[in-house]
């Protein structure tokens, strides 16, 4: 009979809310767990074929690298983090309730800047899909990257001469961290799975991935696989300007999902309304479409810039 589970987790401030999270639920099911804590260190084994080619998981390796040597059982992931092809040898087994998928954006001092027109202000996001929605909306604005964890990240807006940041919300408001000084972009459409998290087990530890299904969301489970679906059919990787949306009311399923080029120019979208029924590869055939209407141009774009 298997002891208690070890969960690997990083080791910043939200990646152990997650895994904390997912142990408290664990243990409402008489399940214990404990954390183990992994670094996402430069020498990993990189050479090892974990990951189709082209799929990069930079925030996932080491923790499925440790769950493939077997020294964790399961690792907890943002999901929108996770490649669209996961490591060979391990599988989902759990999609956690989502939070919420809204973007934030933290202002310096005050937002009254995004109301003149003439004002050209420095927002700072790492994320390509963000910069490109930004961009589009705000054409004469600068972008600056802004790398590390949440509280870096927090910690860097103040340092430096600019107005303002892009967050996800979820991330800030589970540890606690969301200024006053900030508004949910609504107009800006999420990164695939944006607000899930996910847990990760070996393929064949069927105990662990019984375990862990206890904690399944249906209805998160099912729009993530739509819109991790729509990003793979499209480019299959995580750093591209692609966004997608799945949400359930009632009986029917909404999808909005688009591909901006790498310099917010030029934009494709969808919308797809259907009864949930009718879901399967719902994320492939938005993605087929997109491309028919304007996508394939940009998603060639950004594969040969990326050449």
């Amino acid at each position: 009979m298997q002891s208690t589970l070890k969960i690997g987790t990083r080791e910043s401030q939200l990646a152990v809310w997650q895994a904390t999270l997912v142990k408290d639920l664990l243990k409402q099911h008489g399940i214990d767990s404990e954390l183990v804590f992994i670094k996402s260190e430069g020498d990993i084994d990189l050479k090892t074929p974990l990951y189709e080619m082209g799929v990069q998981g930079i925030f996932t390796k080491a923790l499925d690298t440790a769950l493939i040597n077997n020294k964790i059982d399961i690792a907890v992931h943002s999901m929108k983090d996770v490649p669209t092809q996961l490591a060979s040898g391990v599988v989902q087994a759990a999609v956690l309730k989502r939070a919420s998928y809204k973007d934030l954006l933290v202002f310096k001092n005050d937002g009254n800047f995004l109301s003149d027109k003439n004002y050209v202000a420095n927002i700072a996001t790492s994320s390509i899909r963000r910069k490109a929605q930004w961009l589009h909306k705000y054409p004469q604005h600068q972008i600056h990257n802004l790398r590390g964890n949440v509280n870096t990240r927090l910690q860097k807006l103040q340092s430096e001469n600019w107005d303002a940041a892009i967050f996800a919300a979820a991330g800030l408001e589970r540890i606690n961290l969301r200024p006053q000084n900030s508004i949910e972009l609504d107009w800006m459409l999420p990164a695939p799975a944006q607000g899930a998290i996910v847990i990760i087990c070996r393929e064949y530890d069927y105990e662990t991935k019984e375990k862990c299904f206890l904690l399944n969301d249906e209805n998160t489970a099912l729009c993530t696989k739509i819109e991790k679906e729509f990003l793979r059919t499209l480019l299959g990787g995580c750093s591209t300007p692609i966004s997608a949306l799945a949400e359930i009311e009632e009986d029917e399923l909404f999808f909005r999902g688009n591909i901006f080029s790498l310099d917010g120019k030029k934009k494709a979208e969808i919308e797809k309304i259907i009864p949930i029924e009718m879901e399967v590869h719902l994320g492939e055939i938005a993605a087929e479409e997109l491309l028919n209407n304007g996508g394939q141009q940009i998603a060639d774009e950004i594969r040969n810039a990326a050449k």
